[in-house]
């Protein structure tokens, strides 16, 4: 008998990652495609979406030579990606230029207007206008770029552009709409006051569909092409990478979440209602399921930190023997305790500040220490980033009851204890963590192609190891981790002297 296959596709800022696999979940192929980043300018970040696509193709065809009965199975395709980003198109589907990402800061200006433009934009958007997001981004074009604005007929997030050259449709759905400050979240709908703001209406936008609905079916050309009946491929809204995340290691039920330590940290906990706080900088946005939604912090620096600093060693082929050092420096106490403090905020900082040009800074340096001690430092730095957003989680009333652990910087067993211990919360490492966002894109195909429930699809993977706090490190780290607030809140008052 023919399996069933689905698969997910993962537009992220590094690679393109292509998942497919069985209606058991049972991995078939799996392909990784990277893709460049270009920085021309200070604070720019773009990529070019033909590089993403021609990128997709790549891993969609190393997919199906691994396992091509598989793939002639395909029943449904689901989208992850990068959030925020802006891709400007002409009236004919054409690129007009690079596509301006989420990590991209030259927008400030605009930002600041945007949200003073309407009285109650923050209640609105439910979020602060941020540099990171999509709108000021396009208000950045139409003041620089105004023969670009002018032939800009739509404007696509990262992972709807691919959506559109498999499809030929301009589609997206509630958790990356979130991100674009034209959504009203808590309506799931657009807001026209919002995008008269922004310099556009709706003609420019995509229709609005759940993550779990079907969005368009692959076009005749593509299915003739990867001999594929017409018509039968199924493609779903999909998610934002990190609501695909959650969808992919099961954190869809209220109270449910996940701590990605990826290139940047997101704590990630899903509710039942929507829940802002805005003034600290936690992001609200819908969930990739009907009628939940998410809130999240996010730090800029994460695991990207400690990758930047054993990069500079010369050592960023040798992580694991560098952790090794770490680990064995804090297992004594006295030089544990009169470590440097570091704030990883190499590329400015969103949750709880809001700043894009707060910068790193190691502190307290003696003679005695050495890169190992630094690098000890760079990792609990980014675990205090963590206790920020946990901070601002509790305020906004969000109840986080559980927590999985997720993203590169997970395969640190000592610095998952690390974690644990700094924000005094249970930890759990699934199994499978590193292929959480393809494979929630792959389950909101397996529920757009309404082969199962959401029950049977979105099941909590095994637990690989749990972390639990310990009590006594709270005492050891609240000094510390007062120097590190007390340290961001220096460096801003130099800068605005």
């Amino acid at each position: 008998m023919t399996r069933t296959t689905f698969l997910g596709l993962d537009i992220g800022t590094s690679s393109i990652k292509a998942l497919l696999v069985n209606q058991q979940q049972g991995v078939v192929a799996e392909a990784s495609v990277p893709v460049s980043i270009s920085r021309p300018h200070p604070l720019w970040s773009e990529q070019d979406p033909e590089e993403w696509w021609q990128a997709c193709l790549t891993a969609i065809a190393q997919v199906k030579h691994a396992g091509p009965e598989g793939f002639l199975a395909l029943h449904s395709i689901g989208l992850s990606g990068q959030q925020h980003g802006a891709v400007f198109l002409d009236a004919d589907g054409r690129v007009l230029r690079p596509a301006i990402l989420w990590n991209d800061g030259r927008c400030g200006r605009e930002a600041e207007e945007l949200q003073n433009s309407v009285p109650d934009f923050v209640a609105r958007a439910s979020n602060l206008a941020m540099v990171g997001f999509t709108a000021p981004k396009v208000l950045w074009v139409r003041r620089h770029e105004p023969e670009v604005f002018k032939k800009t007929r739509k404007i696509l997030l990262p992972k709807d552009y691919i959506r559109y050259r498999l499809s030929g449709a301009y589609v997206t759905e509630m958790s990356d709409a979130g991100g674009t400050l034209w959504h009203d979240i808590a309506g799931r709908k657009w807001d026209d006051t919002l995008l008269s703001a922004g310099g556009i209406d709706r003609s420019y936008v995509a229709d609005l569909v759940e993550g779990s609905a079907e969005s368009a079916r692959l076009s005749d050309a593509l299915s003739t092409e990867w001999g594929l009946a017409k018509g039968s491929v199924v493609i779903a809204g999909g998610a934002g990478d990190n609501a695909a995340a959650a969808v992919g290691i099961g954190a869809v039920k209220a109270g449910e979440g996940l701590l990605s330590m990826g290139t940047s940290g997101v704590l990630f906990a899903v509710t039942d209602r929507l829940v802002t706080k805005p003034e600290r900088v936690l992001n609200a946005m819908c969930h990739a399921l009907p009628n939940r939604w998410h809130v999240m912090g996010v730090t800029l620096s994460a695991a990207s930190a400690l990758t930047w600093f054993a990069d500079m060693l010369g050592k960023g082929d040798h992580m694991a023997e560098l952790i090794t050092e770490v680990e064995a420096f804090a297992s004594d106490p006295v030089q544990r305790a009169n470590a440097p403090i570091f704030v990883p905020y190499l590329s400015g900082e969103r949750t709880p500040h809001n700043d894009p040009e707060a910068n790193g800074i190691f502190a307290g340096l003696r003679a005695q220490h050495d890169h190992v001690a630094m690098a000890y430092a760079v990792m609990e730095g980014v675990a205090f980033c963590f206790a920020d957003d946990f901070d601002v989680l509790a305020a906004s009333g969000a109840d986080l009851k559980s927590c999985f652990l997720v993203g590169g910087g997970a395969r640190s067993q000592f610095w998952g204890q690390m974690l644990s211990d700094v924000i005094q919360f249970n930890l759990e490492l699934p199994a499978g963590a590193e292929t959480g966002a393809a494979l929630g894109a792959a389950r909101l195909g397996m529920l757009a192609a309404g082969v199962a429930s959401e029950a049977e699809i979105c099941f909590k993977p095994a637990v690989r190891l749990r972390y639990h706090p310990n009590a006594d490190e709270k005492a050891f780290y609240k000094p510390r981790l007062d120097r590190f607030r007390a340290l961001y809140a220096a460096e801003h008052h130099l800068r605005s002297v």
